[in-house]
Protein backbone atom coordinates (compact mmCIF):
# COMPACT_ATOMS: atom_id res chain seq x y z
CA UNK A 1 0.00 0.00 0.00
CA UNK A 2 1.29 3.48 -0.81
CA UNK A 3 1.66 5.79 2.20
CA UNK A 4 -0.40 8.97 1.94
CA UNK A 5 1.63 12.07 2.72
CA UNK A 6 -0.48 15.00 3.82
CA UNK A 7 1.31 18.13 2.76
CA UNK A 8 1.27 20.94 5.30
CA UNK A 9 2.14 23.66 2.86
CA UNK A 10 2.51 27.37 3.44
CA UNK A 11 -0.13 29.27 1.49
CA UNK A 12 2.50 30.54 -0.98
CA UNK A 13 3.36 26.98 -2.00
CA UNK A 14 -0.29 25.93 -2.23
CA UNK A 15 -0.85 27.22 -5.77
CA UNK A 16 2.12 25.26 -7.11
CA UNK A 17 0.98 22.16 -5.23
CA UNK A 18 -2.57 22.41 -6.61
CA UNK A 19 -1.22 22.82 -10.14
CA UNK A 20 0.99 19.76 -9.64
CA UNK A 21 -1.88 17.76 -8.17
CA UNK A 22 -4.33 18.70 -10.91
CA UNK A 23 -1.94 17.37 -13.52
CA UNK A 24 -0.40 14.51 -11.56
CA UNK A 25 -2.55 13.35 -8.64
CA UNK A 26 -4.76 10.37 -8.96
CA UNK A 27 -5.65 7.30 -7.02
CA UNK A 28 -5.52 7.22 -3.23
CA UNK A 29 -2.09 8.72 -2.82
CA UNK A 30 -1.07 12.36 -2.65
CA UNK A 31 2.43 13.71 -2.21
CA UNK A 32 3.94 17.10 -2.93
CA UNK A 33 7.71 17.46 -3.20
CA UNK A 34 9.27 19.87 -0.76
CA UNK A 35 6.36 19.81 1.69
CA UNK A 36 7.04 21.40 5.06
CA UNK A 37 6.38 18.22 6.97
CA UNK A 38 8.46 15.76 8.93
CA UNK A 39 7.62 13.05 11.37
CA UNK A 40 9.65 12.26 14.46
CA UNK A 41 8.24 8.75 14.74
CA UNK A 42 9.00 5.88 12.39
CA UNK A 43 6.14 4.66 10.24
CA UNK A 44 5.29 1.10 9.38
CA UNK A 45 6.02 1.82 5.72
CA UNK A 46 9.70 2.63 6.18
CA UNK A 47 12.14 4.83 8.04
CA UNK A 48 11.01 8.27 9.12
CA UNK A 49 12.70 11.39 7.80
CA UNK A 50 15.30 12.87 10.10
CA UNK A 51 13.76 14.89 12.92
CA UNK A 52 14.03 18.62 12.49
CA UNK A 53 16.61 20.26 14.75
CA UNK A 54 15.22 23.20 16.66
CA UNK A 55 17.80 25.86 17.50
CA UNK A 56 18.37 26.35 21.21
CA UNK A 57 16.36 29.39 22.23
CA UNK A 58 15.23 30.75 25.56
CA UNK A 59 11.53 31.61 25.66
CA UNK A 60 10.56 34.10 28.33
CA UNK A 61 7.56 33.08 30.44
CA UNK A 62 5.81 36.25 29.27
CA UNK A 63 6.27 35.49 25.55
CA UNK A 64 3.17 35.14 23.40
CA UNK A 65 3.42 32.13 21.09
CA UNK A 66 1.31 31.88 17.93
CA UNK A 67 0.15 29.16 15.57
CA UNK A 68 0.92 30.10 11.97
CA UNK A 69 -2.03 28.74 10.00
CA UNK A 70 -0.84 26.53 7.17
CA UNK A 71 2.74 26.85 8.42
CA UNK A 72 3.21 30.36 6.99
CA UNK A 73 4.41 33.08 9.39
CA UNK A 74 3.54 35.67 6.71
CA UNK A 75 -0.11 34.57 6.65
CA UNK A 76 -2.74 34.30 9.36
CA UNK A 77 -1.30 33.84 12.84
CA UNK A 78 -3.53 32.97 15.77
CA UNK A 79 -3.45 32.72 19.54
CA UNK A 80 -5.67 30.52 21.75
CA UNK A 81 -8.96 32.40 21.49
CA UNK A 82 -8.61 32.89 17.72
CA UNK A 83 -7.76 29.20 17.21
CA UNK A 84 -11.17 28.03 18.35
CA UNK A 85 -12.92 27.25 15.06
CA UNK A 86 -11.65 26.77 11.54
CA UNK A 87 -7.99 26.98 12.50
CA UNK A 88 -6.11 25.59 9.45
CA UNK A 89 -3.14 23.37 10.22
CA UNK A 90 -2.37 22.70 6.58
CA UNK A 91 -2.12 25.10 3.69
CA UNK A 92 -3.87 22.59 1.45
CA UNK A 93 -7.04 22.23 3.55
CA UNK A 94 -6.51 18.58 4.51
CA UNK A 95 -6.63 19.23 8.27
CA UNK A 96 -8.14 21.91 10.48
CA UNK A 97 -9.22 22.37 14.11
CA UNK A 98 -12.78 23.17 15.20
CA UNK A 99 -14.63 23.74 18.50
CA UNK A 100 -11.31 23.91 20.33
CA UNK A 101 -11.02 24.53 24.07
CA UNK A 102 -7.46 25.34 25.15
CA UNK A 103 -6.74 24.26 28.74
CA UNK A 104 -3.16 25.54 28.47
CA UNK A 105 -1.53 28.07 26.15
CA UNK A 106 1.65 29.51 27.56
CA UNK A 107 5.21 30.11 26.36
CA UNK A 108 6.17 26.41 26.59
CA UNK A 109 3.15 24.42 25.40
CA UNK A 110 -0.45 24.68 24.26
CA UNK A 111 -2.89 21.86 24.99
CA UNK A 112 -6.43 21.76 23.69
CA UNK A 113 -9.28 19.49 22.71
CA UNK A 114 -12.05 19.67 20.16
CA UNK A 115 -12.60 18.38 16.64
CA UNK A 116 -10.11 17.85 13.86
CA UNK A 117 -11.49 17.75 10.33
CA UNK A 118 -9.33 15.37 8.29
CA UNK A 119 -9.48 14.90 4.50
CA UNK A 120 -9.27 11.23 3.51
CA UNK A 121 -7.87 12.27 0.10
CA UNK A 122 -9.91 9.58 -1.67
CA UNK A 123 -9.83 9.52 -4.67
CA UNK A 124 -7.57 12.57 -4.22
CA UNK A 125 -7.32 15.44 -1.73
CA UNK A 126 -9.35 17.84 -3.88
CA UNK A 127 -12.27 15.39 -4.07
CA UNK A 128 -11.81 13.72 -0.66
CA UNK A 129 -14.24 13.62 2.25
CA UNK A 130 -13.64 15.64 5.43
CA UNK A 131 -14.11 13.51 8.56
CA UNK A 132 -14.77 15.27 11.90
CA UNK A 133 -12.79 13.41 14.59
CA UNK A 134 -12.53 14.19 18.35
CA UNK A 135 -8.94 15.24 19.07
CA UNK A 136 -6.55 16.37 21.77
CA UNK A 137 -3.77 18.58 20.42
CA UNK A 138 -0.42 19.61 21.86
CA UNK A 139 1.53 22.49 20.29
CA UNK A 140 5.20 22.66 21.26
CA UNK A 141 8.76 23.63 20.29
CA UNK A 142 8.34 27.41 19.97
CA UNK A 143 10.93 29.32 17.93
CA UNK A 144 11.56 33.03 17.43
CA UNK A 145 11.05 34.22 13.85
CA UNK A 146 11.62 37.73 12.50
CA UNK A 147 8.45 38.89 10.74
CA UNK A 148 8.65 42.33 9.11
CA UNK A 149 11.47 43.29 11.47
CA UNK A 150 9.60 42.16 14.60
CA UNK A 151 10.34 39.00 16.59
CA UNK A 152 7.39 36.66 17.10
CA UNK A 153 7.28 33.19 18.63
CA UNK A 154 5.66 30.31 16.71
CA UNK A 155 4.87 26.68 17.48
CA UNK A 156 6.78 24.25 15.26
CA UNK A 157 5.38 20.87 16.39
CA UNK A 158 1.79 19.62 16.50
CA UNK A 159 1.00 16.29 18.21
CA UNK A 160 -2.39 14.57 18.21
CA UNK A 161 -4.31 12.06 20.31
CA UNK A 162 -7.63 10.81 18.93
CA UNK A 163 -9.58 9.56 22.00
CA UNK A 164 -12.23 7.77 19.91
CA UNK A 165 -9.69 6.54 17.35
CA UNK A 166 -9.71 7.35 13.64
CA UNK A 167 -12.23 6.31 10.99
CA UNK A 168 -11.32 3.26 8.89
CA UNK A 169 -10.43 5.62 6.00
CA UNK A 170 -7.26 6.53 7.93
CA UNK A 171 -5.95 3.03 8.56
CA UNK A 172 -2.64 1.65 7.34
CA UNK A 173 -0.79 3.82 4.85
CA UNK A 174 -3.49 6.50 4.96
CA UNK A 175 -2.85 7.33 8.64
CA UNK A 176 -2.06 10.98 9.36
CA UNK A 177 1.54 11.85 10.25
CA UNK A 178 1.76 12.31 14.01
CA UNK A 179 3.48 14.35 15.31
CA UNK A 180 4.33 16.73 12.51
CA UNK A 181 6.82 19.57 12.41
CA UNK A 182 6.62 22.85 10.52
CA UNK A 183 10.09 22.65 8.95
CA UNK A 184 9.64 25.96 7.15
CA UNK A 185 9.10 27.80 10.43
CA UNK A 186 12.01 26.02 12.12
CA UNK A 187 14.25 27.00 9.20
CA UNK A 188 13.41 30.68 9.85
CA UNK A 189 14.34 30.55 13.56
CA UNK A 190 16.47 33.49 14.69
CA UNK A 191 18.54 34.27 17.80
CA UNK A 192 17.23 37.86 17.81
CA UNK A 193 15.42 40.34 15.59
CA UNK A 194 17.37 43.57 15.99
Amino acid sequence: MTRLTRSLLPAAALAAAVATCVTGCGGGSSSVAGAALTSAAPSSSGPAPAATAVPSQSVSAAAVVYLAEGGSVGGTIVHASACKAGCQLSGDGTTSLWDMTWSTWNSAVAVGSGTEKLDDCTPNCAAGTLHPVPVSVTLSRPVLVCVSGTGKWFWTRVSFTWPAGLPAAFSGGNAPVNPFDYQGITAQAAKSCS
